[in-house]
């Protein structure tokens, strides 16, 4: 599902989606409260959402769909033109499952809405890791959480490699293991710590003081 409110965009971007034949276009909105109405209709697999709306803006609905226990399946990747620290932290803090500009190359946005759609996080190419630690240091410093305690050593070994950025391949190479292994530790850790995706995984790291990229000890 597209969500912009301004036709000639979502006009774009049908076109480029038009042309995949294992993507269908489903419905397009033009604001949050819409898309909101339309999802719950639909159904859609994933949700190209824009920020900047009138009514309800994108991080709104996507608050809105997050919470809804009807649209569990649904994933939102956010599709913007301001790509600062700050939208990013609130993107992926609502729920967003990934973040693109709008001015990112059509295959881009394709493998976006593919790689989301399994269930992993997706970051724009520009939205390097660096920033990931940024908009993680624009929140007060955390008192250790014990919503981790679930974990056991392993799962957290891996948690904080998936708070890098790190894919299951790359998670695998760092710590001597195999693709497969990789990834059943991080579904496990996403089914303990009920996070909808990878990309709730790294705001709970963060969130929960077990990876601290800005700060020091003693600060």
């Amino acid at each position: 599902m597209l969500v912009d409110d301004q036709r000639l965009v979502r006009a774009g971007f049908a076109s480029i989606l038009g042309d995949e034949e294992d993507i269908e276009l489903v419905a397009e909105a033009g604001d949050g409260s819409e898309a909101l109405e339309l999802a719950r209709r639909h159904r859609p697999d994933v949700v190209l959402m824009d920020i900047r709306m009138p009514n309800v803006d994108g991080l709104e609905a996507t608050e809105r769909i997050g919470r809804d226990p009807k649209l569990d399946g649904v994933k939102v990747v956010i599709l913007t033109t301001f790509d600062e620290d700050d939208y990013v932290y609130r993107a992926l803090r609502a729920g967003a499952s990934g973040f693109l500009v709008k001015d990112t190359d059509p295959d881009e946005l394709i493998h976006a809405i593919r790689v989301v759609a399994v269930g992993e996080a997706l970051i724009a190419p520009r939205v390097t890791r660096r920033l990931i630690a940024e908009f993680a240091g624009r929140v007060a410093r955390p008192e250790p959480s014990s919503k981790l305690n679930a974990l056991t050593e392993r799962e957290t070994e891996v948690l904080k490699l998936v708070a890098t950025g790190m894919s299951n391949d790359e998670i695998a190479g760092s710590l001597f293991l195999s693709p497969a292994t990789a990834k059943t530790h991080v579904s496990r850790i996403m089914s303990k710590l009920s996070a909808r995706d990878r990309a709730q995984l790294v705001v709970t790291a963060y969130e929960s003081g077990l990876v601290r990229p800005t700060w020091t000890d003693g600060s």
